[in-house]
């Protein structure tokens, strides 16, 4: 190739010189680079530069500022942009695909599936495609992303905040406003995996305190998206009249779906038993057809204490939202059901009124609590207190499509659960109702800690395979895309 056909300006993160020496070593004779660009840190200056490399001191790639000095360096018709500052190691004619790729469909950006390095082991690891509602701010696209310059220049010219954090995500979103981002399945480099937690270690991150400077800025950024779309709600609620329906045998239901936990079931209910009102309640626990002595604890607790309803389906194709919806029909519902995990507990006597008080003090359709993480034998572990503070009452329903869920234990006015119901799967099922209910109500929260969630073992999500947490992380871009679709109908009138 000649100059001519050096199409991309390449970009990385600054890192420790020897891991950088080694991306360097190996990019710096391609014949599709121009020039790489090493957005720098202290420790980056005693690289050995080679022709055709510098570095552009600043901030680093995910501040505002950043991202505006690479889009004022850009001169090629596309640049590259690897955001890990370990060692890459591209495939064979890696950037000539998808470059070949960009070229084709004419996407603002192209991503692909690529190699982990972890542990000394190399594993495949896919990525999904994106779509409109793939709001997630940690949403995965690998560490090696390629832009087409143009994209990336408008992008940049038209961001008005300044970020420290969010300065990628806010690219990524102004991108997909004019341009598609497309997928390339297949597998086209290897970076390195340094986190070795599991999936159920990490999926906590964004509620981490430590972490709540960087949330602040990805809901703004969030929000300005929101906006240029026409996806942005205001703060305007259709009312809630919680004393207009009459004829519920009680006023609150615990709802428990439940199937082969025997080790946990127990201490739930038991946690239910305690609780102290000045109104009547009870259990529905839908036991979807246990095989491991659940059952028959069921029927010794249902026989302990009568408010207790142990109901099996008549259907043997329910996942969770299908028990929910079961137990929020079921003729013996009260007025508000509240959600109880099989695995957790109520953390005190007082929970299930300080829900119901909180429904009539916030007028709302939909309460979500904050609860503690503990582990099997109930002590607290990190991230401990995790109280979604990022929900607040003028924002939380608009920010609610960039995180991951909404929080619990949730609660609901059965008469809008109703009308709503949940999807009929096991995972991101209350996160969809959720959504679906903040479109048109306000929702109230509690920010103390409601109830204990346990971690172990056997929590369906405690450690995933990639091709699992694929498909949950898809479902929930799906569930963003049609809520985020309804909104912007909405808007439209």
């Amino acid at each position: 190739m000649t100059k001519k056909d050096q199409k991309i300006t390449f970009f990385m993160a600054g890192g420790h010189p020897g891991d950088l020496q080694r991306s360097l070593d190996a990019l710096q004779d391609h014949a599709l680079i121009s020039e790489i660009c090493i957005l720098g840190t202290p420790e980056s200056k005693g690289l050995k530069l080679p022709r055709g490399a510098r570095i552009l001191e600043g901030a680093g790639m995910r501040a505002t500022s950043g991202i505006k000095q690479m889009a004022e360096a850009a001169e090629t018709p596309y640049a590259a942009v690897y955001t890990s500052a370990l060692p890459l190691q591209l495939g064979a004619h890696a950037l000539e695909r998808m470059l070949q790729v960009a070229e084709a469909t004419g996407a603002g950006m192209v991503y692909a599936d690529h190699y982990q390095m972890k542990a000394g082991k190399l594993s495949p690891l896919p990525v999904i495609d994106y779509q409109e509602g793939s709001l997630r701010d940690d949403f995965n696209f690998g560490s090696l992303v390629l832009y087409r310059t143009d994209t990336f220049k408008k992008a940049a010219a038209a961001m008005e905040d300044t970020f420290r954090f969010a300065g990628l995500y806010d690219l990524r979103l102004r991108v997909s406003q004019g341009s598609r981002l497309v997928r390339l399945p297949e597998f086209l480099y290897t970076e390195m995996e340094t986190d070795q937690r599991t999936s159920g270690e990490k999926m906590f991150d964004y509620v981490d305190p430590r972490n709540r400077d960087v949330q602040i800025e990805m809901e703004q950024a969030c929000t300005r998206h929101l906006k240029a779309i026409g996806g942005w709600l205001k703060p305007e609620f259709e009312p809630v009249r919680l004393d207009l329906e009459k004829g519920f045998p009680v006023e609150a239901s615990v709802i428990i779906p439940v199937r082969n936990r025997v080790k946990t079931t127990e201490d739930a209910v038991r946690s239910v038993f305690k609780q102290k009102t000045d109104f009547p309640f009870n259990i529905i626990v839908v036991d979807n057809h246990s095989t491991d002595g659940t059952s028959a604890l069921l029927q010794k607790l249902s026989a302990e204490d009568r408010r207790l309803i142990h109901h099996i389906p008549g259907r043997k194709d329910l996942g969770i939202g299908g028990c929910w919806n079961e137990g929020g029909l079921h003729p013996q519902c009260g007025r508000f059901a509240i959600q109880l995990d099989s695995d957790d507990l109520y953390i005190d006597e007082h929970v299930i009124a300080n829900i119901v008080n909180a429904f009539y003090e916030q007028q709302c359709a939909m309460v979500v609590g904050s609860y503690r993480m503990v582990n099997f034998n109930l002590e607290e572990i990190p991230p401990g207190l995790i109280d979604h503070r990022e929900w607040t009452p003028d924002n939380g329903r608009n920010n609610a499509l960039r995180i991951n869920g909404l929080g619990a234990p949730r609660a609901f006015y059965t008469p809008v659960l109703r009308k709503i119901l949940f999807p009929n799967v096991s995972y991101g099922e209350d996160y969809a109702v959720g959504l679906a209910i903040s479109r048109h109500y306000q929702i109230g929260r509690i920010y103390e800690p409601l109830y204990l969630c346990r971690r172990w073992e056997d929590n369906t999500d405690a450690s995933l395979d990639i091709q699992k947490q694929n498909a949950h992380n898809t479902y929930k871009d799906r569930i963003r895309t049609i809520e985020l679709q309804a909104r912007i109908r909405k808007n439209q009138g």
